[in-house]
């Protein structure tokens, strides 16, 4: 039996008044990358906010291999082991790349192939010519990878990826998928959040789908894949095999 590295059930979520989120369920598998996809404004985001304990849920449950979450500081959050790579990437960018990365550091300890500094640029080579370089000079595609990085250095149980490939050209972008298929490999939990279907279909094990803040399907990425009436009704557009 596959192990639940992560769990919502029946959660809700406001801003403020506005229901936003209502009744989300669905569990990521250990070691699987959860795609969730919707249209702008689906409540994807939100949810990740939920999780990560940037809004608390008014109702359900959210749970991190079985330890219950939900309502916790984001703070406690990262330490019990959610990584995110927010969207829109927030790298500090008057700290140099490496400053970056050993500020993020934790939990290595308690990881059995911990990531360490030097692992994070075996991963990146590029980051590893510009390691003494601020941040801020570096191209959208570089400060993605860093992004990834400064997360990854956390050493999270759960990695959370938010619209990792927006505003990226096409070569970076399959760069992108190509990092996400190699941490998936090395057994790393994912919840990838993306607007490039084509992508998040080529790299995820399951697929939840928002529509106005409810979860229209939950089901292997082979069901998405093959479905072009889903995809069109919930997604806008057209997916070519």
């Amino acid at each position: 039996m596959a192990t639940e590295a992560l769990k919502l059930t029946d959660v809700d979520t406001y801003y403020g008044d506005s229901h936003v989120l209502h009744g989300v369920g669905f569990a990521l598998e250990e070691k699987r990358v959860l795609a969730l996809l919707g249209r702008n404004g689906a409540g994807k985001t939100t949810c990740i906010s939920s999780i990560m304990g940037f809004l608390a849920p008014r109702n359900g449950e959210i749970t991190l291999f079985g330890t219950p979450i939900g309502g916790l500081a984001p703070e406690a959050i990262s330490k019990l082991g959610i990584g995110l790579v927010p969207q829109g990437r927030r790298i500090f960018p008057s700290l140099s790349v490496r400053e970056n990365l050993i500020i993020a550091r934790q939990r290595e300890k308690e990881s059995e192939k911990p990531w360490t500094y030097d692992r994070i640029l075996d991963l990146f080579p590029s980051l590893a010519e510009r390691s003494r370089q601020l941040a801020g000079l570096l191209s959208g595609g570089e400060q993605q990878m860093l992004a990834i990085g400064r997360a990854l250095i956390g050493n999270p149980r759960v990695l959370l990826l938010d619209e990792p490939s927006e505003g990226l050209a096409p070569l970076i972008v399959a760069e992108v998928a190509r990092t996400i298929k190699q941490l998936k490999d090395g057994g790393q939990s994912i919840v990838l959040v993306e607007q490039n279907s084509g992508l998040a279909l080529d790299v995820a094990d399951q697929v939840v789908i928002f529509n106005t803040g409810r979860c229209v399907f939950t089901g292997p990425v082979d069901e998405v894949r093959n479905n072009d009436d889903l995809i069109a009704k919930h997604l806008g557009v057209f997916h070519a095999h």
